[in-house]
């Protein structure tokens, strides 16, 4: 079966599993698992932070972040597609009691004008007050889009210059990294606290981390216990972290190499009405209105191919590294093929 569904449905390689088995592990609850304490210092250093917290999930990272940085009542911005609002159960509001303002942005992407037009006054009791901006890079229901650097540099300025706290959900970080040629440090000087996620296209089987201050790290153990989230021999999946970022960080270009081939062959088909251009490794088109959806997708499964409808006529294709040259060339073949 060629799963396109998701970057999540990668399984650890030969190599990774190697590197997990011969991993040295302790307690993580009581901090005492040496691959892990190795593995938050790397990737904080990586980022430039001053510490890094493991998660089971980019769902909880993001969730503690919002906590830090917010009271009940608060209101956070962040773009109508935002996956914290939309794929994270509702937490904004169950965990922290907070409200999100959404803006429309382009493909998932805010700029500072948009952000700055709902800020609200400090000193109007009316409306709730402004204390975190949460950006999506890349943007999952945006269609894997990037935001560039000198974008981010000037969103960054204005949360400073309004004492605004502002989080970054990179939870497909490493592949914005990748397409527009940015080094993780640039994105540690801009954000109070950043996510990333390593189950995605570094194919590790469980895992992600938030990154900030020690004292924001600190409170992030207390708001990662409340949650259920510490965990003991966690070395074990930090040694298949550590083994994504000495060898699987490059592959990420093929990823988004054949994401762009799918959508080249996607446009030149009839039943096919649009492509949004493809920046990374997700790829979202929809059919033409007389084409029934459901059926499409059926057909393809049928063929051992699995798509995935994300609603409002949109179907989403997700390339990762197991997904291979085979694959790609079938797919591009039945996709070709297809009588619809």
């Amino acid at each position: 079966m060629i799963n396109l569904i998701s970057d999540t449905f990668t399984i650890p390689s030969k190599g990774m599993i190697s590197a997990m088995m011969r991993a040295e592990v302790g307690d993580d609850v009581f901090k005492e698992d040496p691959t892990l304490n190795r593995l938050e210092e790397r990737v904080a250093n990586l980022f430039g932070k001053q510490a890094g917290l493991f998660f089971p999930s980019g769902t909880m990272s993001n969730q503690v972040a919002i906590k830090i940085h917010t009271q009940p009542g608060d209101q956070l911005i962040c773009d109508h597609y935002s996956h914290i609002y939309h794929y994270e159960g509702g937490g904004v509001s169950f965990n922290s009691g907070v409200s999100c303002r959404l803006v429309e942005g382009e493909g998932g992407l805010l700029n500072t004008k948009q952000i700055e037009e709902v800020i609200n006054p400090p000193d109007f009791y009316h409306s709730p007050p402004t204390t975190l901006v949460s950006l999506e890079n890349t943007s999952n229901k945006g269609g894997g889009t990037c935001y560039d650097l000198k974008s981010l540099k000037s969103i960054s300025s204005l949360c400073k210059e309004n004492n605004i706290s502002i989080h970054l959900d990179g939870a497909r970080i490493w592949n914005a990294m990748i397409a527009t040629n940015t080094n993780a440090i640039d994105y540690g000087k801009l954000f109070d606290t950043v996510s990333v996620c390593f189950s995605k296209g570094l194919g590790c089987p469980i895992g992600s981390m938030l990154l900030g201050s020690n004292e924001t790290i600190k409170k992030a153990i207390r708001y990662r216990k409340v949650l259920g989230g510490g965990m003991r021999q966690v070395g074990y999946i930090a040694a298949a972290v550590d083994y994504a970022l000495d060898n699987n960080l490059k592959d990420l270009v093929n990823d988004h190499e054949k994401a762009i081939e799918l959508g080249n062959v996607l446009k030149s088909l009839s039943y096919v009405e649009v492509v949004q251009p493809i920046k990374t490794n997700i790829i979202i088109f929809s059919l033409r209105p007389n084409c029934n959806e459901d059926k499409f997708i059926e057909i393809l499964k049928k063929k051992n191919i699995r798509l995935i409808q994300l609603g409002k006529g949109k179907i989403r294709m997700v390339t990762h590294r197991d997904y291979t040259n085979e694959h790609h060339q079938y797919t591009i073949k039945v996709l070709s093929k297809l009588k619809f």
